[in-house]
């Protein structure tokens, strides 16, 4: 299976940024959701992530736990998500990622998941509840063949990006801003400074940027300091609006503007 770092590469030397979309397993209909996750790469979205629903999703804003929270209410797990994923690998083979919180790993069993991930093509994970101090117990060998995506902040230290960007794996995941999704994002210096030396610091990865990002001016702005974008909140927003027609067309609209930035 390719990697995604390699994957992500490719794109850029073609004169591409990548769009990563987020969405919540199962939402909103469960019973069409392998077809809307082809859907939207079909429109544009380079790779996907699909997070999970858990009861408690610390990092997410009002509109992605309203997402998770309708999943959980459909009876919606990891073994579900591990079925859409097998629907949606018969008809594409960009890189998915899957992005959850570590409780509900740890209940299903890490080798358990680790397995079952690579046996049905997942490329990578996302668990940003695990500090990089738990980083070894947590990815412990059962995780090999998995790519390991951490995430970095504005306010996290240099020496910690660093190693951020030495643990990680596929990419770096750069939070735009501090609190949870779903919030407008600014194009002022102090999101600006931040990303920039980041962006500066880290040398082994290729950065994505993700939090806040929702239309064609936020990716113009931060395209130009990364690899690609991830935008998650925007798409469950019109998706929990019944237009998967806005919603497609919201994907082509931002792989479009990201395309005019080369």
């Amino acid at each position: 299976m390719e990697k995604i770092s390699d994957y992500i590469s490719q794109k850029n030397k073609n004169g591409e940024k990548v769009l990563s979309i987020f969405l919540t397993s199962g939402f909103p209909d469960k019973n069409k959701f392998s077809e809307l996750a082809i859907e939207i790469l079909e429109s544009g979205a380079d790779m996907l992530e699909i997070g999970f629903p858990f009861s408690d999703p610390l990092a997410d804003g009002p509109t992605i736990q309203y997402s998770s929270q309708k999943a959980l209410e459909n009876g919606i797990n990891i073994k579900n998500t591990f079925d859409y994923i097998k629907e949606i690998r018969k008809k594409s083979d960009k890189p998915i990622i899957l992005m959850g919180y570590a409780n509900p790993v740890l209940s299903y069993g890490l080798k358990n998941f680790a397995d079952e991930a690579k046996t049905i093509g997942v490329n990578g994970v996302i668990v940003p509840d695990v500090p990089i101090d738990e980083y070894n117990n947590f990815y412990n060998g059962a995780f090999d063949g998995l790519e390991k995506i951490l995430l970095t902040t504005p306010t996290t230290s240099d020496e910690r990006i660093k190693k951020i960007d030495e643990l990680s794996e596929g990419f770096v995941y750069y939070v735009s801003m501090t609190g949870t999704t779903g919030k407008q994002v600014k194009h002022n210096d102090e999101i600006m400074n931040p990303l920039k030396k980041s962006s500066s610091l880290i040398k082994k990865n290729k950065m994505l940027i993700g939090f806040g990002i929702s239309n064609q001016d936020d990716v113009k702005t931060f395209s130009p300091y990364c690899s690609g974008v991830i935008v998650g909140s925007a798409v469950i927003k019109s998706l929990m609006n019944q237009e998967k027609k806005a919603t497609l067309q919201l994907i082509k609209n931002l792989k479009e503007a990201l395309n005019n930035q080369n």
